[in-house]
């Protein structure tokens, strides 16, 4: 008999809500309750905002929240953002699946807070995983698992033009809708910073490939195209002449050489728009290269949220303490999305 796995939702923007909808039609997993501090959320029953979900109030804290196996975690990019909550949950005993970026693999950049979740969710019993779409499969696991098809590899390089149409309140970080001249004015503020999971994705296949780098590099997020006529996203509206895609690139650096090189263009496309469609990613191996391509492209959206969703039952199931994707055995990242039906 299948398990059912308690699970609730902390963050009902966009891509938290569509996780709460992919859990309901689970037959292995029980949506509880959801938390949101939001002034139009908190309060609410929860089945206003996700069909089929029970009509409990959504909380505005982590001590409200209904006793739960699993929180999904879906609030921020930013690991100083996110670790309260984190800790607050895993102080109740519930393991957490975060989409934060900087979660996936937070090394380099947060040791002492990977350190400090790690210690206590050991003392707890629960784990700790960060993944997503990109960062957390594309750019990262999955040129891991394709780099055991060569003996050694020599160069990665990943491509990808990602439709951020369906995307809610992340949209801010990449000034998409912006004037030109804000889009510049922001960036040089530093509150529009495009990706926020490139030295992350490098840093997990570096340590996968065991590759010792000098230096992982990110570049300054580029304004891309312009619109001439508006446009729409599920939620923002794209106006004439404001920012409509930016180009997002990093790199890591091997005896002074680029040996993974990522690339993003991430915008609000129409079909009519100058721009090269689709993802391609490429393992040059030392006996033969590697190459995938995705004409249409990985929908990232739909991408991130299956991540989080299928990740739910694998946290559950891993060992204690701070986890990160490759800890995971290949068969617990396959797909959970049976529904009840069946």
């Amino acid at each position: 008999m299948t398990r059912t796995t308690g699970v609730v939702v902390v963050g009902l923007g966009a891509t938290g809500i569509a996780i709460a909808e992919s859990l309901v039609s689970r037959r292995d997993c029980a949506l509880l309750g959801a938390l949101d501090i939001g002034a139009d959320k908190a309060g609410v029953p929860l089945a206003d905002f996700v069909a089929g979900a029970p009509r409990v109030p959504v909380v505005a804290s982590v001590g409200e929240l209904p006793p739960a196996d699993v929180a999904v975690v879906a609030t921020s990019s930013w690991v100083d953002a996110i670790e309260p909550t984190v800790v607050a949950l895993v102080e109740r005993g519930t393991n957490v699946v975060s989409i934060c970026e900087e979660l996936r693999d937070p090394t380099r950049s947060h040791a002492q807070a990977v350190a400090r979740l790690d210690r206590l969710a050991r003392d707890h019993g629960v784990s700790v995983l960060g993944t997503g779409c990109n960062p957390g499969m594309l750019m990262d696991t999955l040129p891991l698992v394709l780099s055991g098809l060569t003996l050694g590899v020599e160069r990665v390089s990943v491509r990808r033009t990602a439709d951020m149409s369906r995307y809610g309140a992340i949209l801010g970080k990449f000034g998409l809708g912006l004037t030109p001249a804000a889009f510049d004015a922001e960036r040089a503020a530093g509150r529009v910073m495009g990706h926020v999971g490139f030295a992350q994705s490098i840093g997990a296949l570096a340590r996968g490939l065991e590759w010792d780098l000098d230096a992982i590099e990110v570049d300054a997020v580029e304004r891309g195209l312009i619109a001439a006529t508006e446009r729409k996203g599920q939620h923002t509206v794209i106006a004439a002449g404001t920012v409509t895609s930016v180009l997002h690139r990093a790199r890591g650096l091997l005896n002074g050489k680029p040996v993974v090189e990522l690339a993003t263009r991430f915008g609000i496309f129409d079909p009519e728009d100058p721009v090269e469609r689709g993802d391609a990613l490429v393992l040059v191996g030392r006996e033969q290269t590697i190459e995938v391509a995705v004409p249409g492209g990985f929908e990232s959206f739909l991408s991130t949220v299956a991540m989080a969703s299928n990740a739910v039952t694998a946290v559950v199931a891993a060992a204690p303490g701070f986890r990160t994707v490759e800890d995971l055995p290949v068969g617990a990242l396959a797909s959970k999305g049976a529904r009840a039906t069946h």
